[in-house]
């Protein structure tokens, strides 16, 4: 990354517990690099954590990779839905699967210092201060990502429970999990 690269950091988040859930967050994260006007300038490890919501389904591998990119938050978003349904996602338009199994889940968590609030798009994601699956990944590779109206990630993480930080595990590339 160049040093005088004035592009936005955007941090996303990636998830999956359907399939070869480590191969397909490795090609997401390929997908991501290759976006116009994007570079992927960090990822964290792969994590392992129960189901959250709806539990009664296989643990999730979650990482949290850092951009940077000219995309506009929209056109990003739009990018990541794309991402997802050439990985098999098909989300229901009613939402009912939110929390359900799913081959590959994106979120656009912070971009830059922004604050979006719109239909379908909401930066900083709105729950991102309250999941340890993500601040454990975010804090590992910018534990001073500012998450606006809430502090730094390392700020969060150290808000939370130790109880709910110690049910994020390292998940070993080679376990197929």
């Amino acid at each position: 990354m160049s040093e005088t690269d004035d592009r936005p950091v955007a941090f996303i988040g990636l998830g999956s517990n359907l399939g070869d859930s480590i191969a397909t967050l490795r090609a997401a994260l390929r997908a991501l690099d290759a976006l116009p006007g994007t570079q992927l300038v960090r990822a964290s490890r792969l994590y392992r954590t129960a189901a959250w919501g709806v539990t009664e389904q296989p643990d999730f591998i979650n990482a949290v990779t850092m951009l940077r990119t000219s995309r506009a938050p929209q056109q990003l978003l739009a990018d990541l839905l794309d991402i997802e349904r050439h990985a098999g996602r098909h989300r229901l338009a009613d939402g009912s699967d939110r929390w359900g199994p799913r081959t590959l889940d994106l979120d656009l968590l912070l971009y830059g210092e922004q604050r979006i609030d719109e239909p379908g798009l909401h930066v900083p994601h709105p729950r991102l201060h309250e999941r340890a699956f993500v601040l454990v990944p975010l804090a590992e590779i910018s534990p001073d990502a500012r998450i606006p109206g809430v502090g730094t990630a390392a700020q969060a993480l150290a808000g939370m429970a130790p109880a709910q930080v110690q049910g994020v595990t390292y998940a070993d590339p080679h376990d197929p999990a």
